[in-house]
């Protein structure tokens, strides 16, 4: 059974985001970038798959500048088999990383995908999905559990009341939640190691891909401070203030 993991570099989850002075976007220049913690837990997963035996190949994926190639690199130090880099300087939104992704696909045939179930920086929950409907697959998305079998795959999903269990049919596409396991730490040998470790480089060109933004970023603003609070001596002051100030009844 092959996997295929995406991979996003993103803007490390330690660091305090900082918005542009001219407010097209956030500042990215000499900030700490390292790989969405989602995606961390989906190559976790399929590292565990393939020590289990599950899992014959692990494939990592990820899309966007020359840096991109580091991300890659500490999934193979997790364990991936090899990597596919495809290079951009485009601003990539989700249908353009869905529709990259099921190109990869049709050259790789992979079993399973598995992807974060959003990544930290725009936070869409959109890729896997798109991905999904692409290429016509099943999905179990939000998984905190995921046991493969010979054609089929039992996704535990985390929903609003609670826990809910799919049996899916393989080919899949599973986007993983955050109580799914635990990241290792790559240790200084693998790391070693994923240096020789093969990653192809291709463009959006070579797959046939038009990732031309399809939204455009009018303004991105930090959220406003919050004000403190007053106290009220009466409900009837609290309704009124409510209803006349807040303007929420």
């Amino acid at each position: 059974m092959k996997l295929l993991v995406a991979v996003k570099r993103v803007i490390d989850y330690n660091v305090k985001v900082r918005v542009k002075a001219d407010e097209t976007g956030v500042e990215t220049a000499n900030v700490k970038m390292s790989m969405n913690p989602f995606d961390e837990i989906a190559v976790e997963e399929a590292v565990r798959l393939l020590e289990a035996g599950t899992a014959t190949e692990v494939i990592a994926v990820s899309m966007g500048v020359q840096q991109c190639q580091e991300t890659i690199r500490t999934a193979l130090a997790m364990g991936a088999d090899r990597g596919i880099h495809v290079k951009t300087d485009e601003e990539l939104q989700p249908l353009a990383v869905a529709k990259l992704l099921a190109k990869i696909v049709e050259k790789e045939s992979p079993d399973v995908v598995i992807l974060g179930k959003q990544a930290i920086d725009d936070d869409s929950n959109q890729t896997g999905q798109m991905l999904a409907g692409l290429l016509g697959w099943s999905q179990g998305t939000f998984a905190s559990k995921i046991d493969l079998a010979e054609g089929k795959a039992n996704v535990t999903r985390e929903v609003d009341g609670g826990l809910e269990t799919l049996a899916i049919n393989v080919p899949a596409i599973i986007t993983t939640d955050l109580r799914l396991n635990e990241p290792r730490y790559a240790s200084l040998p693998n790391i070693m190691k994923a240096k020789k470790k093969p990653i192809e480089e291709m463009s959006p060109e070579d797959l046939g891909v038009d990732v031309a933004p399809r939204l455009t970023t009018l303004k991105v603003t930090e959220p406003a401070k919050r004000e403190g609070g007053v106290k009220v001596e009466s409900v009837a002051e609290l309704v009124d203030k409510l209803k006349n100030e807040a303007g929420v009844i």
